[in-house]
């Protein structure tokens, strides 16, 4: 994780700092990194990979102002673009709203509904209890309107959420998320293959998911989140209180 933030940075070796008798604290941290000119600097790039203008039926958003309170009750995914010099390649990424865990996601050298649908198996796969109603949110592009996604949905008790007003705040969880891959895990750079690409996301999933801690978890991991779950989460007696 060579472009993590300094925060995140500081809760990570502060305990082996201390152990070493080394007085850092953050804003020390902060200081060093830029007086060594190793402070990251965020890159702004925007490409629009959603399609909205099409004639297939276009969902209200369900999560508006809509308190999060456990995993699996809303998930959120966007498309984004990585460039390498056998052409671009796409990424689809569904996340977790509540614990900020990536549950799946699709790499492909196109956005065919057929490629980029393959994060929304790969997440319903992992889901701990088919039980719970879980919404997809996302924005109005093509393939999360297409029959096949909506029919995916249907079949595994999901309802279906989506922007309403072109405004990238209505997604914006899933907005930061490509941002975050991209910038801190070397997506956002020209690569040499797709296959890298491939590989690189495989494992940046993987990483982001089992050690990158997050400000708004309290500095917990996705992983470690995501299974902060009550007692009673799996029975059915106390079941309703969390749909």
């Amino acid at each position: 994780m060579h472009r993590l933030g300094t925060r995140k940075l500081h809760h990570i070796i502060k305990d082996e700092l201390a152990s070493l008798q080394l007085k850092c604290g953050r804003d020390k941290l902060f200081a060093y990194l830029r007086n060594n000119g190793m402070l990251i600097t965020p890159k702004r790039r925007y490409v629009q990979t959603t399609n909205s203008k099409h004639w297939l039926y276009k969902y209200p958003n369900l999560i508006k102002d809509k308190p999060i309170t456990r995993p699996d009750q809303v998930w959120v995914t966007d498309i984004t673009y990585i460039k390498t010099e056998q052409g671009n390649c796409y990424i689809n990424m569904i996340t977790d709203a509540y614990s900020k865990k990536i549950v799946g996601y699709a790499f492909a050298d196109n956005m065919e509904t057929k490629s980029m649908i393959e994060a929304y198996r790969m997440a319903l796969k992992e889901k701990k209890d088919t039980r719970l109603q879980t919404i997809h949110h996302s924005d109005r592009g093509l393939q999360y309107c297409s029959k096949d996604y909506i029919n995916l949905s249907l079949e595994n008790n999901c309802l279906i959420s989506m922007t309403e007003n072109g405004d990238p705040y209505e997604n914006a969880l899933a907005e930061r998320m490509n941002r975050t891959i991209k910038e801190e895990f070397g997506l956002g750079e020209i690569l040499k293959t797709k296959e890298h690409g491939k590989q690189l996301i495989k494992e940046a999933v993987y990483v982001y998911n089992n050690y990158r801690p997050h400000l708004s978890l309290n500095y917990n991991t996705p992983n470690e989140m995501h299974k902060k779950i009550p007692d009673n989460f799996l029975d059915y007696q106390g079941l309703n209180q969390y749909l």
